[in-house]
């Protein structure tokens, strides 16, 4: 008997552990899809109101339409996400948890990044755009009611756990590398100062982009006058034909009795001042584009909101302290708003769009494929990778496949790179996320 029972626990150790990370399929119950139902189906129906009002009933213009969008973006969404941070405990947040979700977003950015400086068919723009689509999801407006409606009220600090890192960190790291992007297109364009600056009505922003390739000029004009000065005979040809480098010279030098060494030293040297002036033009680049990045998130209001609601959950957390009545009821009278409005823009943006599918079908099912099915596996895989198991490593799986977040397509048509292809992710990503969570929900074991 105790050979037989010795024999036997592994056994039961390998199923505990296996039964750990996924249970077998099982079929929805009522009351489950119910409650599931219940938390949804009011957030389609304020965005299915504000799509029929524009579609079928004509009852916003343009101008008004652009007036809730914008009361949406100051006011409802940045108080909907101080509201949900302020009331977390920083204290014990679930670290692991979010190693897992920062290791799989890490993955996705590298495997992007080689691939698009050791690939030919590989690009930066197309890195950008599929990382936003692979990792950064709606957790704040459809997947704080979602997951909370699948498994439970406890579920919600995990989701404001993410929206902070979102909010704080990846749309800071999103925002870099678009201004990454916009600062290398000028360096390419040769952008010259002077022409920038005879256009009116020029932003600091865009001065600051030509920055790098002013820069650039002027190394070249002072390279220029380091070689008249080696031979100075030779500056009325200089100017005839600029293009003249090297061979030029040294047969001219030979010429006029300048030895070869003296011609090799100088090729020498140029070649150090020119590593020297990419090495200081790469770190000017990289501060400036760094500037560019705070002076977009100082006009972000929703990074404000999560840094004060992260500081007054430190504050009531060690402290004990709550808000004031006052203050709390100013805040939940907006707040309690802006899951409603947010879907409500949603519509209106869905009804003002010319198609539901902008990119076209094989790009949008290549964005369906990496938004539900690559995020999810990766984010699985990481979690595993971590030791997360049970009910935490499901929510983990989910929220990766929650529709499109919106902040990435507004990145994206700010700085147009592939807007239409964010558009149909959020459009259509909306439309067929309830059946894709419900699936994932039933495939995982509720």
């Amino acid at each position: 008997m105790t050979i037989k029972r010795l024999k036997q626990k592994p056994q039961e150790g390998i199923k505990g552990r296996a039964k750990g990370v996924l249970q077998r399929p099982k079929k929805m119950s009522p009351k489950e899809l119910y409650n599931v139902l219940n938390a949804v189906v009011p957030l389609y129906f304020s965005m299915l109101l504000a799509y029929s009002s524009i579609k079928h009933f004509k009852l916003f213009t343009a101008d008004q339409c652009s007036g809730i969008n914008r009361f949406v973006a100051i006011f409802a969404i940045p108080l909907l996400s101080f509201n949900f941070i302020s009331r977390i405990n920083p204290f014990h947040m679930h670290f692991l948890f979010i190693a897992a979700d920062s290791l799989s977003k890490l993955l996705v950015l590298l495997l992007l990044l080689f691939w698009s400086h050791l690939f030919k068919n590989g690009s930066l723009d197309w890195s950008i755009t599929l990382f936003s689509i692979a990792t950064l999801p709606n957790t704040l407006v459809m997947g704080i009611p979602l997951l909370k409606s699948m498994y439970g009220d406890e579920q919600e600090d995990l989701m404001i756990q993410l929206v902070v890192m979102q909010s704080i960190i990846w749309y800071t790291v999103l925002l870099f590398l678009f201004e990454f992007r916009s600062a290398r297109n000028s360096l390419m364009e040769k952008t010259s100062s002077n022409s920038v600056k005879e256009e009116r009505g020029i932003s600091e922003e865009e001065l600051v982009h030509v920055v790098v390739a002013n820069s650039l000029a002027e190394n070249e004009i002072q390279r220029s006058q380091s070689m008249t000065k080696v031979a100075p005979e030779l500056e009325e040809e200089e100017e005839e034909d600029n293009e003249e480098k090297l061979p030029g010279i040294e047969e001219l030098s030979k010429q006029q009795g300048v030895c070869e060494s003296s011609v090799q030293v100088f090729s020498r040297e140029d070649e150090i001042r020119e590593e020297h002036e990419k090495a200081q033009i790469g770190r000017l680049s990289v501060l400036l584009i760094l500037r560019l990045v705070c002076y977009k998130l100082i006009r972000n209001l929703n990074f404000y909101a999560s840094v004060l609601g992260i500081s007054w959950a430190l504050i009531s957390s060690r402290w004990n302290v709550k808000k004031p009545l006052m203050m709390e009821n100013s805040i939940t009278i907006l707040s309690n708003a802006g899951l409603g409005m947010a879907m409500f823009s949603l519509g209106l943006f869905m009804a003002m769009q010319p198609s539901i599918i902008a990119c076209g079908k094989k790009l949008a099912a290549y964005g369906m494929i990496i938004r539900f099915i690559a995020g999810p596996a990766l984010m699985a895989l990481s979690s595993v990778l971590l030791g997360i198991r049970g009910t935490t490593l499901k929510v983990s799986i989910v929220q990766a496949a929650l529709p499109q977040g919106i902040v990435p397509f507004v990145f994206a048509k700010e700085y147009d790179l592939h807007p239409e292809m964010l558009s149909t992710a959020v459009i259509f990503g909306m439309i067929v996320s309830l059946p894709v969570t419900i699936l994932y929900y039933m495939a995982l074991g509720s």
